[in-house]
This record gives C-alpha cells, structure tokens and sequence, in this order.
C-alpha cells in the first residue's frame, strides 16, 4: 500500500480516496494518473490517495468487496462512493462520486 498527498493525516474536510489497482496494467495506469491530475485541479492542498494493488494484496481487495481494478472510492468526505474504469471522463467522475463540479458544467 501506498499512499500520496501532502501529509499523513488527512486535513479536516480533505477528500480521501483509495483506488484499487493491478499494477502496471493499462487501465490502472491511466486510472491512476487520471486520479493524481483530478485531485491536483479540483482539491490541490486537500486530499489523500490510498493505493491497493491487487496483485500484492489480493486479501485485502476480496475483504473490502472489490472484485474489478480499477476502483475508485471516496472515502470522505461521506457518504462513502465508488467508481470503475480508468476515470478518463472527469466531469463524470466527478458526478458519479459527488464530488463539486467545475462552474458551467452540466448537472
């Protein structure tokens, strides 16, 4: 497991994530840095990624109830969401684990 952001503790009111992954395959590449890049433009000093790759820990993957890579959930803020595929399409990533939208984008 790995994870990034700007600090270990989560600030208050950050938005954490953990993606679900099998490391080096191409949609969980492209999820990935779809992730890192929604994160930067949309919640710069406020959020916390958690990567679980599969592969290494697949235990853990059965035990949370994900059976397809790439995931994505939301952890906070509540209510906790997820999302498959390789998040290439942002303004529905973003309705699909409620997250604010970019002004002038369709509801």
């Amino acid at each position: 497991m790995k994870e990034a952001g700007d600090s270990n503790m989560p600030a208050r009111g950050a938005y954490v994530f953990r993606i679900y992954l099998a490391d080096g395959a191409p949609n969980s590449v492209c999820a990935l840095a779809n992730l890192y890049a929604i994160c930067r433009k949309h919640f710069p000093d406020s959020h916390r990624i958690e990567v679980i790759d599969v592969l290494k820990e697949p235990l853990r993957a059965l035990a949370d109830g994900i059976l397809v890579t790439p995931t994505v959930v939301k952890i906070s803020p509540a209510p906790e969401q997820q999302i498959i595929g390789n998040l290439s399409e942002e303004e529905a990533v973003l309705r699909a684990l409620g997250l604010p939208q970019t002004e002038g984008s369709p509801i």
